[in-house]
């Protein structure tokens, strides 16, 4: 057994467990939701555990409470095969009245949710896993905090170690923890074999609908090559109709997706909605994402070297990569991730905007110094925008590069930080 690598979640799950009765934890599969959760269980109930599954069943018809026995917290994995599991917890919490009784980990939301009778509001904190960062990984030196730019970005310092090569060799690996440390000549079927999962039987079993499989196939490649834009169903729609035999509507190809942010496969940005100086219209649209850049190169059928001979496509799945990186280092310093675009066109990658008020721009650039002057120009135009009278000023504005040795501040104040440096 491989020894545990320490992730972002690990201090999440230990502080919502400090505060709350119970803390559920989401999560595409082989992200490593369970094994982060073992690390601080008391005692463990598998409901998947085929030999034993059958048993809790029938336990839980007749004495559910008898499932929640053990020491806590007590780890209560893959609940949603029960879903009313979920209000027999958030009795328990309240009949017990006291902090960090369990962990529910699940890789699916319930097919339905008409059995829960209660929110677990003020009871049952949430967090959602995601696969691996570069840092978690191992493959980022850490010397950039992304904290530390929000107190004091004139300070910043640090080294990347990747080249090109290797940005594209990991896109398409991922984050699943099982990769990680694998030998390279088979590690990249490990995310083949999560999309051919998610397209034969796993976004069928979320729900227990029938889905053509032709079709999710096709989807996914659609979703795929429009990574990082906001575009609508009905233009994914279109994009899967050219090799439809029969008429398809907008409404199903909904339901499609649906299903795969049920199972977390796609995670989408929502929109930013600053106070401009102008009137200039927001665009309120998401902006498509898988939850892993190696689910959109399986898709295409895409490995690093195909990458690394087409640059213009490398640099859709680095924002897809970086986009997994910055959620995972948000969450840990209590922000979220958005996205900007307005009317005119202007465009901010990412934004990271804390519970306090304070947020930073970021453009996602492969590199090169073309690149960054122009991801430059992005974000202080972005920043002129912005009205300081109704709103802070940026805390920092970056370009979050793929390749480039160095991170250093620029004269005009924009910090250049390569990926392979950064950490929450």
């Amino acid at each position: 057994m491989k020894p545990y690598r320490k992730r972002v979640a690990d201090d999440i799950l230990k502080r919502k467990l400090e505060v709350m009765g119970a803390v559920l934890i989401e999560g595409p599969k082989w992200c490593g939701k369970t094994t982060t959760a073992e690390q601080c269980a008391g005692s463990i109930l598998y409901m998947a555990d085929p030999l034993e599954e059958q048993r809790n069943m029938s336990l839980f018809e007749v004495n559910p409470r008898a499932l929640l026995a053990g020491k806590t917290p007590r780890l209560i994995d893959e609940w949603q095969i029960v879903p009313r599991l979920w209000d027999v917890v958030r009795f328990e919490v309240d009949h017990r009245d006291d902090l960090g009784q369990f962990i529910l980990t699940g890789s699916a939301v319930p097919p339905s949710l008409d059995s829960i009778k209660h929110t677990g509001t003020g009871r049952i904190a949430r967090m959602i896993m995601r696969p691996m960062s570069l840092f978690e990984s191992g493959d980022s030196t850490g010397d950039v905090s992304l904290l530390s730019l929000f107190d004091n970005s004139n300070s910043m310092m640090g080294e990347s170690n990747l080249t090109l090569e290797d940005i594209a060799f990991l896109i398409c690996r991922g984050g699943w923890p099982k990769a990680v440390g694998m030998d390279k000549r088979r590690v990249l079927d490990l995310a083949i074999e999560y999309y051919t999962a998610v397209v034969e039987s796993d976004i069928s079993r979320v729900d227990n609908v029938s889905r053509d499989r032709d079709r999710v196939r096709r989807l996914m490649k659609s979703y795929a090559r429009h990574q990082g834009a906001q575009v609508n169903i009905s233009v994914i729609c279109e994009d899967i109709r050219a090799n439809e035999s029969e008429d398809l509507s907008t409404d199903t190809i909904a339901s499609y997706i649906s299903a795969l942010r049920k199972i977390f496969v796609i995670e989408d940005v929502e929109a930013w909605n600053p106070n401009l100086r102008s009137k200039t219209a927001i665009r309120t649209s998401d902006t498509r994402y898988y939850i892993d850049p190696s689910i959109a190169t399986a898709a295409l059928g895409l490995g690093p070297k195909n990458l690394v001979v087409d640059l213009n496509t490398m640099g859709l799945f680095f924002e897809t990569l970086c986009i997994r990186d910055l959620r995972v280092f948000a969450e840990s310093i209590g922000g979220r991730v958005y996205h900007y675009r307005d009317k005119t066109g202007l465009e901010c990658d990412a934004v990271v905007v804390l519970n306090d008020g304070r947020y930073g721009l970021i453009e996602i650039k492969l590199g090169g110094d073309t690149q960054i002057e122009e991801g430059a120009k992005t974000l202080n135009k972005l920043a002129d925008r912005i009205d300081t009278n109704k709103m802070s000023e940026p805390a920092f504005k970056m370009v979050l590069t793929a390749v480039g040795r160095y991170a250093y501040p620029r004269v005009d104040g924009v910090l250049v930080v390569p990926i392979g440096c950064l950490k929450n």
